[in-house]
């Protein structure tokens, strides 16, 4: 049995590599660098958002199963969909199998995003601006 410092509300992971229990350790000599290799044939947007997930983790093995779902949605929506919307997650920085789930289930991988726009997001009359002021 271990004891830890506990973290006060920042979400983040306080187990020591040495305490996990081996059901959360790599199987069969699972490696980082074998899951971007995976991600590879997919695309290059997947493999860097398998990437960025790694790197997001404190200890690669956290973001094992992420990474495996991730992959597991190229069975169910396609390579090119689930390539397409890595790009769109990428976009708006969400890294995670929610988003990209999210993305896939209602087919924003296939839409163009809208660009953003420098300027005022309603005109009105009634709207008097920065320049009312001075």
């Amino acid at each position: 049995m271990a004891s830890h410092v506990r973290t006060s509300g920042n979400h983040q992971h306080s187990t020591l590599r040495d305490h996990m229990p081996a059901h959360h350790r790599f199987r069969e000599g699972g490696t980082p660098e074998k899951l971007r290799l995976k991600a590879a044939p997919v695309g290059p947007n997947t493999e860097a958002f398998v990437e960025v997930i790694m790197r997001k983790c404190k200890h690669p093995e956290q973001g094992y199963r992420t990474c495996m779902g991730v992959l597991r949605l190229a069975k169910t929506f396609g390579a090119d969909r689930l390539e397409h919307a890595c790009t769109r997650a990428a976009e708006i920085n969400a890294y995670s199998y929610t988003s990209l789930n999210s993305i896939l289930k209602n087919g924003l991988d296939r839409q163009r995003r809208a660009p953003a726009t420098d300027g005022p997001v309603i005109t009105h009359s009634n709207i008097r601006g920065a320049g009312y002021f001075h």
